[in-house]
């Protein structure tokens, strides 16, 4: 596949071509999804050989995580100075070292060096990958060819509880994460093959090297009209990063961080993770039962993230946002009452299908859909590296206490339950927040979404 920025051409490739490169980019979120997943199956056996207490099971489980937003501070420079294509490159390389490091790991603290280079590389990969995808896909495609990065991250998450739950017999917990190196470098391979983003380009004014992706999407005409839209914005912004705090780009920012934060907050991310934990607690006392479990609801979140695509398609961001954080509410509820009152297992299954197939549906896709699209193109990659700092900040905080908090509970009432009570709560609040603060973003062009805030500022 020529590089179509390099090459200059004039016709239209087709909607296959869009496709073919949004795939190749969706790869950083397959190894999003992929790496971080490895975990759960992972710790039921680290946990017993290296004798690891509740606090070192949070610290082992968020070790990639912690190295998580040191991704986007890296990421908010790689992507501006050499482009989107060479950021993802450094983290496919992040990616494979952390393979085989962690492969070959001696003990918790080089195991945990090395998942914490593997973070770097998601915290990269989990910035640029939606945001190259958003840069290149014309507005009426935008939400649903991010969403197949989602759908990357939730294949990555599914995939890597089949293959720990293969090796689970015999407790080959190294071989889990051995076999993240061959993605990797499927990924490495082939972003060598895509074109540099179109807005990328025209921000370091090669606008002939822009118009040529554009043709290449859009064909010649809409080309060219996108082009002139690009630059008239471009002209609006100073690209600093003072700009993220201007009225109405400060709007903008805060909304993107706490739709980031509560996408990782909300207890669905922590149900994942720790799924074979929680069917342990659940009464299922067999490691590989425990993950076999997870792979039932791996396939359910799979099977619901393809459903997102005609959901988005055909719906708002708001309506889909509001309903489908009370349906995640709903399903902790669920698991708090399975835990208050001893109800059978198959509840917390229950229970984890609805907060975990909302999510999916709605939240899970839908953050990433509208922080890819919500900021002006100038400050786009520095907005979204702040956003996904803090996200990953609090995700890291989140995976490390949730252990605690469910012992600390289990300690005080006999059960954890407690916790998904909270959980209920911070989604509840996520719906109001959509409600009060979020605009609609649906098939609006980057440029209009934009200058929605640059209208804000001049107020």
């Amino acid at each position: 596949m020529t590089s179509p920025d390099k090459a200059f051409p004039q016709k239209k490739a087709g909607a296959h071509y869009l496709y073919l490169i949004t795939l190749v980019a969706a790869v950083g979120g397959f190894l999003f999804g992929y790496d971080l997943s490895l975990i759960s199956g992972a710790i039921i056996f680290l946990k017993a050989e290296w004798g690891l207490s509740p606090f070192w099971v949070g610290a082992v489980a968020g070790s990639a995580v912690l190295g998580c937003p040191f991704g986007p501070l890296a990421g908010a420079w790689l992507a501006d100075a050499f482009g989107r294509n060479k950021a993802l490159i450094f983290a496919a390389a992040l990616f494979i070292a952390s393979a085989v490091g962690s492969a070959l790991a001696h003990g918790v603290w080089d195991f945990s060096f090395w998942r914490f280079v593997g973070g770097i590389g998601v915290g990269l990969a989990s910035t640029i990958s939606p945001m190259y995808i958003a840069e290149v896909a014309p507005a009426r495609l935008r939400g649903r060819l991010v969403v197949i990065n989602q759908l990357a991250v939730v294949i990555g998450l599914s995939l890597s509880v089949y293959v720990t739950y293969l090796f689970s017999f015999g407790g080959h917990w190294r071989w889990m994460f051995a076999t993240m190196s061959v993605p990797a470098a499927a990924f490495l391979i082939g972003l060598f093959f895509l074109p540099r983003s179109p807005r990328w380009l025209a921000a370091r004014g090669k606008y002939p090297e822009a118009l040529g992706v554009l043709t290449v999407i859009n064909g010649h005409e809409q080309a060219a009209a996108e082009l002139e839209e690009i630059r008239a914005e471009l002209g609006e912004e100073t690209g600093g990063f003072r700009e993220l705090l201007v009225p109405g780009v400060r709007l903008a920012v805060l909304i993107g961080i706490a739709i980031m934060v509560f996408s990782q907050i909300n207890g669905v991310n922590m149900i994942l993770i720790y799924a074979p934990t929680l069917f342990m607690e659940a009464g299922i006392t067999n490691a590989p039962d425990a993950i076999l479990n997870s792979v039932y609801l791996m396939s359910w979140i799979t099977l619901c993230t393809v459903i997102a695509f005609w959901l988005i398609a055909k719906y708002g961001r708001r309506p889909i946002l509001i309903f489908g954080t009370m349906a995640m509410a709903a399903g902790h509820v669920l698991m708090f009452l399975r835990f208050v009152y001893s109800l059978p297992p198959l509840v917390t299954l229950a229970g984890m299908f609805l907060a975990a197939g909302a999510f999916t549906l709605t939240l899970a896709p839908l953050s990433w859909v509208i922080l890819s699209e919500i900021f002006p193109n100038r400050i786009r990659n520095k907005a979204m590296s702040l956003a996904t700092l803090l996200m990953f900040a609090a995700s890291y905080v989140t995976t490390n206490l949730f252990p605690m908090v469910l012992d600390q509970f289990k300690s005080a009432f006999g059960h954890p339950g407690g916790t998904f009570l909270i959980f209920a709560g911070i989604c509840l609040a996520c719906s109001a927040f959509v409600w009060w603060m979020l605009p609609e973003t649906k098939d609006k062009t980057l440029e209009e979404i934009g200058r929605h805030w640059l209208r804000l500022e001049k107020k």
